[in-house]
This record gives C-alpha cells, structure tokens and sequence, in this order.
C-alpha cells in the first residue's frame, strides 16, 4: 500500500511539473511576442488612421452628377478594404510563420462561405452601386416599380426608399429594381394623358369632337404645345367613344388636378351643347311561347337566321281529344 501510494505521489508531481513548463512556455511566449505584438498594433493604428483619411477624402470628392450618396458608398469601401490590408499586415507580424498566400487562400474559402449565407446582401450591394453609377434615376424622380408608385426619397446600398402619393414609405431592395422593369414617371418634363368619352348614337360626332378639343385648349393645365386632341375610338353597345388626348407637366400633382379639370369641364361643355351621354343599355328579348307560329324561325329575328326552308314545329304532347288545349305550352315544341 505504501509503494501504490508513493507511485501516486509521484506521478501527481510529475504531471503538476509538467503543467508548470507548459505554462512557464506559454508565459515566456507572450512576453517575447509583446514587442512583435506592440509593433503589429502600431501597424494596425497606422492603417485605420489611413483609412479614415481615405474615407472623408472620397466623401468630399464628387462622382459624375451623383454627390454624396456614391462618394459614401466609395469610401466606404475603401475604408474597410484598407482596414482588412492592415489587419492581415498586423497578423504577420505576430505570426511570422503565416504567409500572405495562407491569408489569401483562407480568406477565398472564408469568402466563398459568406458569400453564400449573404448573396441577397451582395447582390443589392452591387446592384446598389450599379445605380448610383449608371442613375437611371435620382432622388426626387417619381418611378414605378412592382405595384408601387412614388417618389424617390433616398438611394442607398442596400436599397431604394421612396415614398408614396397616399404619404407611405416603401422600401425596395436594389437587386428588385435594377432587375426588374421600372418605369421612371417624371423621366421627362411632360407626358400624355387620356380619357374615353361616350356620346349618343344620334349626335353629331364631329360636333362633339369640336367641343371636347375646345374645351381642351381652354382647360388649365393642357399645354399647347404638344396640341391635344380627339379621335374616335369605338363603336360600343350603347355609345359612340371619344378619346381626347392632352399633354401636361409629368408632376403627379399637375396630373391629376388637370385630368380632373378636363372631366368636369368636358363633362358640363357637352350637356350644355345637347351632347347625350349615354347609360348603358342593356335589351332583354322574351318569347311568349304560347303560338304556333313561336317556333317558326322563319318569323324571328333574334336568335335565327330567317330562311325558306327552317323546320317548322310539332307537339309531342298532343293527346287525342284534347285538341288545341296542350298546344302552346312551354316545353311541348319539338324540332323535326
């Protein structure tokens, strides 16, 4: 018992002794990396100090007729790029034995997983800057984009903020916009509306076209130049179409106030000249079937062609002795 227990006595201390080396190593490591590491995080400092500069040098510069929303996005970049350089510096700096090929090489596989798990992030990041550079649009533009219309309120990164006409915020990602279509309202100065305008059958048709494009030059808001305009655009069930063409300013709110001055100015110029404007009208035909000559196709007009030689009707339900007391009634007239 006593042997067993040395034994253990000793195999204690030895594993203790051998911690107290592994720490003393750990221990003396440290202390002679402290130079190396004070050097690397005077590098690392020197490098963010650099990328600070860097970045409120791109922000006050100016990119095509953008402004400050790509010089931010460009010095952005360029800070973080600078401080990644600098950190990778630093690191082989306390680690000579890691090369830059090893940094590169585990940064590709490093990447190529956060690419991955951020691809939607990436891709409206770079459609982002895509618009900024190309601009197909600016801040202040009124675009259309899914079911969405508004005006653009800000262009970021990640994505685009415009605010609605009904005074809503919607916020479209960049890769949604860059990729889909989208239509840019207020693009030009000036753009064309229309409106569909029934008249009577019996009015005058160029009467009514004369007062429409009358009442279109004096409408506000109808520019001149392009001249509106009038055509006839359909022969419809109840009434003959109008349509009266005007151009105005591409401001939504030059829009629809001037659409509503030309219905309500149109509106009362042509009930004051006579001008009808028609309800539709809806005809319903019924055949009292209680006729002989009911199914004769020969004596319709609605629903048959008329022609000599249609079938005439028989009973199917005639019963001896009854004479004409079945004749007439609904579902008696068969076809021969």
């Amino acid at each position: 018992m006593n042997l067993l227990a040395s034994a253990t006595i000793e195999q204690v201390d030895a594993d203790f002794n051998e911690s107290m080396e592994t720490i003393n190593g750990l221990v003396d490591g440290f202390f002679a990396a402290l130079p190396k590491m004070a050097i690397a995080l005077v590098v690392f400092l020197i490098f963010w100090v650099i990328a600070g500069i860097v970045r409120k040098v791109i922000r006050r510069a100016s990119f095509g007729d953008g402004g400050s929303a790509l010089s931010t996005v460009f010095s952005r970049i360029a800070y973080w790029v600078l401080l990644i350089v600098g950190l990778f510096v630093a690191l082989t700096i306390v680690l000579p034995s890691l090369t830059p090929g090893q940094l590169i090489g585990g940064l590709g596989i490093g990447g190529l997983a956060i690419g991955f798990a951020f691809q939607d992030i990436f891709q409206n990041l770079l459609a982002g800057i895509l618009i900024l550079i190309r601009q197909p649009f600016r801040v202040g533009d009124e675009i259309e984009s899914g079911d969405f219309t508004g005006r653009v309120e800000a262009i970021e990164t990640r994505a685009t903020f415009i605010r609605t006409f009904d005074g809503r915020r919607v916020i479209i990602p960049n890769k949604q916009i860059y990729s889909d279509p989208l239509k840019v309202v207020s693009a030009f100065d000036h753009r064309r509306s229309q409106y569909d305008i029934g008249i009577g059958y019996g009015d005058d048709i160029r009467q009514a076209k004369a007062i429409i494009l009358e009442t279109l030059e004096n409408t506000e808001g109808v520019l001149g130049e392009p001249a509106p305009d009038v055509l006839v655009e359909d022969l419809a069930a109840s009434w003959i179409t109008l349509r009266a063409r005007w151009w105005h300013d591409s401001v939504r709110s030059d829009e629809v106030r001037t659409r509503s001055r030309v219905i309500e100015n149109v509106a009362y110029a042509l009930t004051e000249a006579g001008i009808d404007l028609p309800f539709e009208t809806n005809v319903l035909l019924f055949h009292d079937q209680t006729e002989e000559t009911d199914g004769d196709r020969s004596a319709q007009r609605e629903g048959w062609p008329s022609q000599d030689d249609n079938p005439r009707p028989r009973y199917r339900l005639d019963r001896p002795g009854d004479g004409d007391a079945n004749r007439g009634r609904a579902g008696t007239i068969e076809e021969i």
